[in-house]
């Protein structure tokens, strides 16, 4: 895996390094639990189901009766109002299906001062508010090679259980080469700093069969700007090489051209799967990202009417 070179801020994890921390999620993960179910709740209020006619309970609209439907679609009260025929029709409430995955490698490790929290502690809480808020909106959601797909309350609790005892999946910065189904869709979080071929590798098997997705990149604010400068060394979290700098900010622009490079590559690469793409930085709030992800979810559902 090649990773952008960043200065660590071991002071955010005292007594562990960027390794034990990667691998130590379950002691963490009850509080993240929480803090996903307040995301949740906040983003609940947006949520009015699928905003189009189908299958369901909840009422929609009324609309006109068309000669050569079952006459067992009229609603007979709603049309004795003004002589004409009607049809009761109810919002569409079909289940699909959403597969999460989260990137809990070394790299996701990295919290600079900037930051409001692991880029690791982030994607998780980003990940269980919108399983959560999505199996509340009706939907079916699990967990890549995890959990198989449910509309089960307490979602992110069952998804955190099934983290802490997967230890050996902190070591994948990728998700598993499965391909979803068709009308399935992947919500894959991460750093996404894994070279854009394995990336693409990736993202292929899983829209090999015509499924489609949502990939969330997380970025310490540090990550982007390179804000170094004189005598700097910077750690890499993965092999724990080093690299000591006499000058930093002669590496700005290089870096930054770098990290412009593989991003574009990672958005072309996303775009040509069907995926959209969001960006999300730890300085701030997770809502943000989950408001545009909920929102973009809704607009493909409306897109499949």
């Amino acid at each position: 895996m090649v990773h952008v070179a960043t200065q660590p801020d071991q002071s955010r994890f005292p007594g562990l390094g960027q390794a034990e921390v990667a691998h130590d999620l379950a002691a963490r993960l009850p509080r993240l639990v929480l803090e996903a179910r307040r995301v949740s709740a906040s983003l609940a209020h947006g949520i009015h189901g699928r905003g189009r006619a189908g299958p369901g309970e909840n009422f929609w609209q009324f609309r006109p009766f068309y000669s050569g439907e079952p006459a067992g679609n009229v609603d007979w009260r709603r049309s004795a109002r003004d002589g004409r025929l009607y049809v009761r029709e109810r919002e569409w409430e079909a289940a699909q299906t959403v597969q999460l995955w989260i990137d809990r490698s070394v790299s996701m490790a990295y919290a600079s001062t900037h930051a409001l929290a692991p880029k690791v502690e982030r994607a998780i809480v980003l990940g269980l508010a919108l399983a959560e808020t999505l199996v509340l909106a009706g939907e079916r959601v699990g967990y890549m090679g995890l959990l198989n797909p449910r509309a089960a309350r307490r979602i992110g609790e069952q998804i955190a259980e099934a983290l802490a005892a997967d230890r050996g999946g902190a070591s994948r910065d990728l998700p598993p080469a499965a391909p979803l189904k068709r009308r399935d869709e992947a919500l894959i979080i991460g750093d996404f700093l894994s070279p854009l071929q394995d990336i693409d590798a990736a993202i292929s098997s899983i829209s090999a069969s015509g499924a489609g997705g949502h990939a969330i990149l997380i970025v310490d604010p540090v990550e982007e700007v390179f804000p170094f400068t004189g005598q700097t060394e910077l750690i890499d979290p993965e092999t724990g090489d080093r690299l000591r700098l006499g000058d930093a900010a002669a590496w700005r622009d290089g870096y930054r051209r770098r990290i412009a490079s593989h991003r574009d590559g990672l958005r072309d690469i996303l775009n040509r799967r069907g995926f959209t793409f969001t960006i999300h930085h730890t300085d701030r709030p997770a809502s943000e990202a989950a408001l545009r992800v909920l929102a973009l979810v809704a607009s493909r559902r409306n897109g499949e009417a």
